[in-house]
């Protein structure tokens, strides 16, 4: 039976894909967001809040897997 240490070891996240996939939902959503907006009641313009949170979170997420890297270290 492994224990959790050398289960880490073994099977680490990849931040580049999980950034990956965190884009493509991003992308995929908020062109729906918006023309959700526009064939609906389009007096108020909702949508605006939803890309401006999401499109920060999206680029901190960016920052923190590509611009400020961790290194890798391995514990033995």
């Amino acid at each position: 039976m492994k224990n959790l240490a050398q289960l880490r070891k073994t099977k680490q996240a990849d931040p580049a894909r999980g950034f990956r996939i965190h884009f493509l939902v991003f992308a995929l959503t908020l062109p729906a967001l918006w023309m959700t907006w526009y064939l609906t009641d389009r007096t108020y313009i909702w949508p605006i809040w939803n890309t401006a949170a999401w499109t920060t979170g999206v680029f901190f997420h960016f920052l923190g897997v590509f611009v400020f890297k961790k290194t890798k270290t391995i514990n033995q």
